[in-house]
C-alpha cells in the first residue's frame, strides 16, 4: 500500500510542476484552481490503476471521486477561462514583488502546497481502496451501513454543489440582476452551498474508507478540507470579499445558515 501511495504522489507532484510550468508560460496562476478538483481524483485513480484486484469499494470510492472531480473541475474551466488571473492571485503577485520572483513563489507557496493538501484530502480515496476494516466485515465484499450512509451524503453533497452552481450561473446570466444579491433556491438555505456540498462529498468518501483496512487513518482528510473550505480559503475570505461589494449582505448573513443548509429566517 505505501509504496502505491508514494507512487501516486510522486504522479500528483509531476502533474502540480507541469502545471506550474504552464501557468508561468501564459502568466495565470489561478489555473490551479480548474485542476483542484481532478488533483484529488487522480491518486484514487492511479491506486485504482495499480492494484491486481478490485474490490466494490475500491471501484465505488475511484468512480464516485472522479465524478465528483470531473464535474468540479468541467465547471471552473467553462466559469474561469477567458477571464484572467484570479485577483487573489494578482494580489499575491504584486505582494511577492512582480512576475519574476512570483514565479518560484508562486511553485512553493501555491502549486506545491496545493498538491500536498490537495493529495492529504484524497487519502480516503486511496486507502480505503486496502483491505477489510477486522471491526466492519461483511461477506463477500459487501458494502456495509457505513459505505451506504457515505453514499447518501456523497449524494447530497454531489447535488448541493451542482445545482447550486446552475442556479447562481443562470442568476449571473440574467441582465436584471447585475449587482444583486444572490439569495434564491439553494443560496437562500446556506450562504455558500458549494462549500458546504464540497465538505459533504468528502465526508461521505471518507466513512465509505472506514470499512477498509486502514480506513480510520484518513479520518482528518475531510476535516482538514472543512477547515480550508470554513476558516481560510474558502467561506471566510469570500465573505470578506462580499461584505464590501454588496450593501445588503450583512442583511443576508442574518437570515440565512453560513455552512449548514436550514430554512432561512424571516
Amino acid at each position: 500500500m505505501f509504496q502505491i501511495i508514494l507512487i501516486n504522489f510522486a504522479i500528483s507532484l509531476l502533474a502540480f510542476i507541469s502545471l506550474w510550468a504552464v501557468s508561468v508560460k501564459i502568466r495565470n496562476a489561478s489555473i490551479v484552481d480548474i485542476f483542484w478538483g481532478p488533483a484529488c481524483a487522480l491518486p484514487a485513480l492511479t491506486t485504482w490503476l495499480q492494484m491486481e484486484t478490485h474490490s466494490l469499494r475500491a471501484t465505488l470510492l475511484t468512480g464516485l471521486v472522479l465524478l465528483w472531480g470531473a464535474r468540479l473541475g468541467l465547471y471552473l474551466g467553462i466559469r474561469n477561462v477567458g477571464h484572467g488571473e484570479d485577483f487573489r492571485y494578482v494580489r499575491m503577485r504584486e505582494k511577492a514583488g512582480g512576475d519574476k520572483p512570483f514565479v518560484m513563489h508562486s511553485l512553493t507557496h501555491v502549486f506545491i502546497m496545493q498538491c500536498c493538501i490537495s493529495f492529504f484530502v484524497s487519502l480516503p480515496v486511496q486507502v480505503g481502496q486496502f483491505g477489510t476494516s477486522p471491526w466492519l466485515v461483511f461477506p463477500d465484499g459487501a458494502l456495509g451501513f457505513l459505505a451506504w450512509l457515505g453514499v447518501a451524503i456523497f449524494v447530497i453533497g454531489l447535488m448541493f454543489e451542482a445545482v447550486g452552481d446552475q442556479q447562481l450561473r443562470r442568476f449571473k446570466a440574467d441582465p436584471t440582476n447585475k449587482g444583486k444579491l444572490m439569495d434564491r433556491g439553494l443560496w437562500a438555505w446556506t450562504r455558500h452551498p458549494n462549500y458546504f456540498g464540497d465538505a459533504a462529498v468528502w465526508t461521505g468518501l471518507t466513512l465509505i474508507a472506514l470499512e477498509s483496512q486502514w480506513g480510520v487513518l484518513t479520518i482528518l482528510s475531510p476535516l482538514l478540507m472543512i477547515h480550508f473550505l470554513y476558516n481560510l480559503s474558502g467561506k471566510a475570505l469570500l465573505e470578506r470579499s462580499m461584505s464590501r461589494r454588496y450593501p445588503d449582505y450583512e442583511d443576508y448573513k442574518r437570515r440565512v445558515s453560513g455552512f449548514l443548509p436550514r430554512p432561512p429566517a424571516r
